[in-house]
């Protein structure tokens, strides 16, 4: 009788076996990514970053909790990306699904819009050197003439990099009013001689009843959507 495990284990280990076997485990390995792909091609790292900082500035590391941060980032996301994300349905996707395009085709015509949000925003951040960066190691001998020129492996890290100067350049924006805050109770608490007295049990409040007065959260959430060059 033969052996099925050292069947399956020949049709595995056979050419035609083993390109099946490593195009599912491409497959699979596409559709974990993926998620996370789409994340770093939208302003979401941005946002979700701005508020992270603005959640330590206020002094409340664990308020407003993670789930809610992240909810409020992917709806501004949204907010952001819906022309986008329209125009690559329409340019790419529908005309597949209507036999119109190839898939490569399709592929190509659904990416350009998410690359001209990409080159926006980086034109507008003033971070083209970002480009330059990774092209130096992924395409030494590219040079190219417009963003259309730039391949994806250097125009994504060097999206990502741009955002991540920008975020960390509106956070510091946010946390200077709050440091001045904690700044004068600190030397007011000190100069009163209330030594025992945590100066966060002072500013903590101050702070909260600042943010509450202006209105922080629709003045944080319009600066972010502003702060992004819009999609025409």
């Amino acid at each position: 009788m033969p052996d099925v495990h050292a069947l399956n284990l020949d049709q595995w280990l056979s050419p035609e076996g083993l390109g099946s076997s490593l195009r599912a485990a491409a497959l699979l390995t596409v559709v974990s990514l993926a998620p996370a792909a789409l994340l770093m091609t939208t302003c979401f790292v941005r946002i979700s970053i701005v508020l992270g900082l603005l959640r330590q500035a206020l002094g409340t590391p664990q308020l407003p909790p993670n789930q809610v941060l992240t909810a409020l980032s992917l709806f501004l996301t949204l907010a952001v990306m819906t022309p986008v994300w329209t125009e690559a349905y329409r340019e790419g996707v529908a005309p597949y699904r209507n036999r119109q395009k190839s898939a490569e085709e399709a592929l190509q015509a659904g990416l350009q819009p998410v690359r001209k949000f990409m080159c926006a925003q980086i034109e507008a951040t003033g971070n083209q050197e970002d480009i330059w960066l990774f092209l130096e190691y992924a395409s030494p001998s590219a040079e190219p003439k417009t963003y259309d020129d730039v391949p994806l492996s250097a125009l994504l890290p060097a999206f990502m990099l741009s955002e991540l100067k920008t975020a960390f350049l509106i956070g510091f924006q946010l946390y200077l009013p709050f440091l001045i805050i904690d700044v004068v109770v600190s030397s007011v608490t000190v100069s009163m001689g209330m030594m025992m007295l945590p100066p966060v049990m002072v500013s903590l409040p101050l702070k909260l009843l600042l943010f509450v007065l202006v209105d922080g959260w629709h003045l944080v959430a319009g600066m972010l959507l502003q702060s992004f060059q819009p999609f025409t």
